[in-house]
């Protein structure tokens, strides 16, 4: 059968052949824009104008490595702690998740990040910190339109069980005094003393200086960048504590603990028989020893929280306090 072409439709073959190899294709596209402009040319073109612009914003995206860094640059006058745990828990996800750092941010599905946690922490709780830290990256490539959702906020919570942390025996604690005692001309004798007897974080501890330290009014004063909740608090230092730092004390511009802590930390619980598989060390051992004995002898879960500085006492009555174990809580503290 032969079909005769109006010079109209010749000339439109030779725009779609213009378009393409295949005619067909570019013929059916055509029919798909004018159907969608309901008929009419400007309202099709419009339809295509939107399309290319929806296009470019999903192509507009970058990886999730670059995605970090943004995320990190963000951060950056949060606590030292806060961006130390990013970083640190970025850096994990990328090492232990293959291909992760190059993938394009807005392309990683819900079931893909359940699986980035699942493969690159093993913990619940672990897990549940690093869903937040993902969620931190996602939140900052929503803001900068490098992705339409934040895909974490879909991905379920890991089911943390709180369970009470051991405290230290008596023996135990005397151990671990002696140790700091004999560390390195008892360095470090400060701040275990301060974690023991006044319930101070690691890493709070790392922060302080002598010039926080009050012996006149026996107080200890965290600063809110230093604190783990980013609330100010003021620790009292109570008989055994005071003696320790008049034992040790330094000029006000000192640092409480020695460059390197953490490793030195380590070690001196080493050297007091802790960190093999057969005796582990208990997490927050002596944040919990004293949150332990201090309820015991003054009989104040008010009091306990202001000290340790929780905004609430749920966390204390479920996970910190053990009677069971305290010994002769009145010697504690004398």
């Amino acid at each position: 059968m032969k079909v005769e072409l109006t010079e109209a439709e010749i000339a439109a073959l030779a725009v779609l052949k213009g378009a393409g190899e295949d005619l067909m294709a570019a013929a059916m596209i055509a029919k798909e824009a004018m159907e969608a402009g309901r008929g009419r040319f400007k309202r099709a073109r419009r339809c295509i104008a939107a399309g290319i612009a929806e296009l470019q914003r999903q192509e507009r995206t970058v990886s999730f490595e670059k995605a970090v860094d943004a995320a990190l640059e963000a951060r950056r006058e949060r606590r030292v702690r806060t961006v130390y745990d990013f970083r640190y828990f970025t850096r994990r996800f990328m090492k232990r998740c293959p291909g992760l750092a190059r993938r394009k941010v807005r392309a990683i599905s819900v079931q893909e990040c359940a699986q980035y946690i699942e493969m690159a922490f093993d913990t619940p709780r672990q897990r549940q910190k690093a869903r937040l830290i993902l969620s931190g990256v996602f939140g900052t490539a929503v803001k900068r339109g490098w992705c339409s959702e934040n895909p974490v906020a879909r991905v379920e919570a890991p089911r943390v069980v709180e369970k009470q942390v051991p405290i230290l025996s008596p023996q135990e604690i005397k151990d671990l005094r002696q140790s700091a005692e004999r560390y390195q001309g008892g360095s470090c004798a400060a701040a275990v003393g301060m974690m023991l007897y006044a319930g101070i974080r690691p890493h709070e501890v790392a922060r302080l200086s002598w010039a926080q330290v009050d012996l006149r009014e026996r107080a200890i004063y965290i600063l809110p960048q230093h604190s783990k909740t980013g609330g100010a608090r003021r620790v009292t230092i109570h008989k055994p504590l005071l003696r320790i730092l008049r034992t040790h004390r330094r000029a006000n511009g000192e640092k409480i603990c020695p460059p390197g802590w953490l490793r030195h930390w380590r070690e001196l619980r080493r050297a007091a028989g802790w960190g093999s598989p057969a005796h582990p060390w208990p997490q927050d051992a002596l944040r919990h020893t004293f949150a332990s004995y201090h309820l015991s002898h003054f009989r104040s879960y008010a009091e306990l929280q202001v000290e340790i500085g929780h905004r609430d006492a749920t966390l204390l009555r479920t996970r910190y306090v053990d009677q069971r174990p305290v010994v002769n809580a009145e010697a504690f503290w004398n």
